[in-house]
């Protein structure tokens, strides 16, 4: 799926100059989202995702600077996640069964959001359906008394309007390694 990278990890895009409002729902939205799974709230969480969300995060290589564009693979290739809502269900219905190896007793996690940025808006930028953004994540993982793992990156979200409300539709994830220095990935990013 290219559409998800139309943003690219590396590409700085262009800034839409949507409304001080949009950006603030768009921001509001996501730093909810990051509660959410702060809190463990996976099945709350889950409402904020579309139907047909596509949740993607290639892995990362390490390429000569000439060869920049290749340093992610492609959508179709191998991913650290390529999953649509059922796998996402699938995934939080074994966090939240307590029988999770990786997840028991349950890691502390962290996330920060920041560097939100409306890359497009549309189909009509005073009232957009639909909306392109751009963000830099931290998320912190403590558990037991000293397994410690930080997961540092950018993403390209995709986010829908339904009503009032926004869903998200595309996440494309890249990850800032291009070795996992956590022992499981057992978090949403």
């Amino acid at each position: 799926m290219k559409d998800l990278d139309t943003h690219g990890p590396s590409s700085l895009g262009s800034i839409s100059r949507a409304s001080p409002e949009l950006w603030l729902q768009v921001q509001e939205f996501l730093h909810r989202e990051a509660d959410l799974l702060d809190a463990r709230s996976f099945d709350e969480w889950l409402t904020l995702l579309d139907e047909d969300i596509h949740y993607w995060a290639p892995l990362a290589r390490n390429v000569k600077r000439g060869d920049m564009a290749e340093e992610y693979t492609n959508a179709g290739d191998a991913a650290w996640f390529d999953e649509g809502m059922e796998t996402l269900r699938q995934r939080v219905l074994q966090l939240n069964s307590g029988v999770h190896w990786a997840e028991e007793p349950a890691s502390r996690i962290s996330h920060l959001i920041t560097n939100i940025r409306i890359l497009d808006a549309g189909p009509d930028l005073a009232q957009p359906t639909s909306v392109t953004v751009r963000s830099r994540f931290l998320v912190y993982m403590n558990r037991l008394q000293s397994e410690v793992a930080w997961l540092v990156g950018k993403r390209v979200d995709t986010l829908r309007r339904h009503g009032s409300d926004w869903k998200l539709a595309r996440r494309a994830i890249y990850l800032d390694q291009s070795v996992l220095q956590a022992k499981a990935l057992t978090t949403f990013l």
